[in-house]
């Protein structure tokens, strides 16, 4: 496919999971990717993954928390392939507590990660956008969005992605910029077992027990998302808007 051809993409949190399976199937697709993670040697993998593919793509460090970096970041890209027409806000950590154990730090750093990152990589992306009068920005919520035990920093930021989406979508439009997210339910990665290991519970055993309750009686692979993102930056999606997409299995 090459419904992606001559675009430029940028995605945080592209070095596995959701992010590299996204980055990948962006660079399938034709557009030619920046990914960035804390650390670009994290990205490795999935730059060797692109060019086997016969794709084209860079790796950078950085941290979505902080302006100047990610600035430096969306200016590196548009200085490597020349424009931007795609950001996939993807970025997140966890610091899963019950709310009496939950510390500032957790909550900040979640919170800095997921929501401050997603405004200053959007606030950095859309001047480019704008001038070009063109642009997609995928931001990633999650079913936690709605709430779950343990997570009241990693839900909260979930929400509150929400809600930046559609107001993006408001302000952007005009400029023929569409924003939308995607909102995974379990989807079989690095930080889903991560939540299983805090609860203590054998991640095989997790995926198992969730496949049950999942209507279609599977859980999510990273790819799953990556699908959905690829057709939300693609025109054929260009009335698409201000939604948010479960990608979920069919759970409620």
């Amino acid at each position: 496919m090459s419904r992606l051809q001559g675009r430029v993409a940028i995605v945080t949190g592209g070095g596995r999971g959701i992010g590299g399976a996204t980055a990948k199937r962006l660079a399938q697709d034709g557009a030619k990717v920046g990914v960035l993670d804390l650390k670009a040697e994290a990205c490795q993998e999935v730059l060797e993954q692109i060019a086997a593919a016969g794709g084209e793509a860079i790796a950078l460090s950085c941290d979505v928390a902080d302006a100047q970096q990610v600035e430096q970041a969306v200016d590196e890209v548009v200085s490597r392939f020349g424009r931007l027409d795609i950001l996939v806000n993807n970025a997140g950590v966890l610091r899963d507590n019950l709310l009496f154990k939950m510390s500032e730090d957790d909550w900040d750093t979640v919170m800095n990660v997921h929501l401050k990152g997603s405004f200053l990589a959007s606030r950095a992306a859309q001047k480019h956008m704008v001038s070009q009068r063109y642009g997609k920005i995928v931001n990633t919520s999650s079913t936690s969005a709605l709430g779950n035990r343990g997570q009241a920093n990693y839900s909260s930021a979930k929400a509150g992605l929400q809600g930046f989406t559609k107001t993006l979508a408001i302000e952007l439009g005009p400029f023929n910029i569409n924003v939308n997210a995607v909102a995974p339910g379990f989807i079989a990665t690095d930080m889903t077992k991560a939540t299983a290991e805090r609860i203590g519970i054998d991640f095989e055993e997790n995926k198992r027990l969730a496949s049950e309750r999942i209507p279609l009686r599977r859980v999510g692979q990273p790819e799953d998302v990556a699908n959905v993102i690829a057709f939300l930056v693609s025109d054929e999606a260009s009335y698409v808007s201000g939604q948010i997409i479960y990608v979920n299995g069919g759970s409620r």
